[in-house]
Parts: structure tokens; sequence; C-alpha cells
């Protein structure tokens, strides 16, 4: 491993605003607590899943200083961008996790979660991995369990079989589409919240992909 992961893994290990899974052996993570115990507030709690560096937590912390956000990633030198800007500006209302995302249950309780956010994840191609897809009935399943009633599900993706997919599999699951963009920067060019740019948005842009965008409630 490169010494410069290895260097952010040892940073992570010591920001004070990064959980990470192993913590969960230690001690209980603050599921059902998050707003007592570690935010401190009653404000609406916003998950970004597959956050990547954290670009899109970041953003939407500066955007909606009401609301607390949490960047979950399962590699953690990915977080460390995002973390190491928190606690740089300073953003209060913006923690990470480092787990699995399929784990949420253990992190969350029922209706603690107000929204959710899925920005460019990994579309898995390949037809035997479609399940690990982030917005897979499996997953779905997960969500409802955490999330209030009614609450909304963002995705935003340059991979049109990921959308077509979750197009599909909300239509079977009977969910409520309440927004949908096939091409954000020819559609909505001056949106604040859907021309937020990640690393990999901007590798996307780059070699010409169409950014799709599209919100639901389950």
């Amino acid at each position: 491993m490169a010494k410069n992961k290895l260097q952010k893994f040892e940073d992570i290990a010591n920001f004070l605003n990064v959980f990470e899974y192993t913590d969960f052996e230690d001690k209980p993570m603050p599921k059902g607590k998050w707003h007592a115990e570690v935010f401190d507030n009653a404000n609406p709690i916003v998950l970004e899943l597959a956050c990547g560096k954290g670009e899109y937590t970041v953003n939407l912390a500066r955007k909606f200083p009401e609301k607390n956000f949490i960047g979950i990633d399962k590699k953690g030198w990915r977080l460390w961008s995002g973390a190491k800007t928190a606690i740089e500006e300073p953003l209060s209302d913006v923690r990470f996790i480092r787990m699995f995302i399929d784990h949420l249950e253990q992190y969350f309780a029922p209706g603690e979660v107000a929204e959710i956010w899925i920005v460019f994840p990994d579309p898995f191609l390949r037809g035997s991995r479609e399940s690990n897809r982030l917005t897979a009935p499996k997953f779905l399943k997960i969500y409802k369990n955490i999330l209030i009633p009614g609450a909304t599900i963002h995705l935003k993706t340059d991979s049109p079989e990921l959308f077509q997919y979750t197009l599909e599999t909300i239509e079977s699951e009977n969910c409520e589409i309440t927004d949908r963009v096939d091409d954000v920067y020819l559609e909505r060019p001056d949106d604040e919240l859907l021309t937020i740019k990640t690393y990999y948005e901007e590798m996307h842009l780059e070699d010409r992909r169409t950014i799709k965008y599209i919100s639901f409630r389950l």
C-alpha cells in the first residue's frame, strides 16, 4: 500500500469527525442517538452513500447549515479528503463513517435519517452483480428501515444502465418519482445542487458523458 494511503488511514483514525466500523467492536455506535450524542441538535440527518472523497457531503453542508450530513464509504483513504476539509473550515454538521452500506441498520435507528444521496456509485455492470447496485431492492429495504416516512432518495449517475435499472426498480417497488433529469448540464445547468462536481464527475464530463439524476420516495 502506498505510503500516502497509510498516512491517510492513520490520520482518519485520529479525526474526531470520522467513525470506523472497527469502532463498533470497541464501543456501541450512536444508533438512535446521532442527534443527542454526536450533532447536539435535532436537525435532519442526510446521508451520502459511497461518498468517495466526500465532495457532495461537504458542499451540501455548506449550502444547508440547518441540516446534519454524514458521508459513508468503505475506503478510508477516500474519506480523508472530505473529513479534513470539514475539520479545517470548520463544518460542525459533517461526519463520516467508514463502513459497508448494507450494515446501515446497525448504525441508524428507524426514522433517524431524513434523506439519502447516492452520487456516482459503482454501477456493477455485470449482470451477476446487479444486486450490489445501491438502488437494488435489497438496499431499498434497508433504506426504508432507517428513513423517515416520505423521505427522498437522490441518484446522480453517468451510467445509463444504472439509471434505467433504477427506473425499472422504482416501478417494480411502487416508488414515487419526485424529479427526473436525463441530462443535468443540458436541462439544469444552473441548478446549485445538481451541478456540484465530484472528482469522478469531472472525469466523466471530460469524457463527454451525460449526467443523469432522479429522486424518488419509497
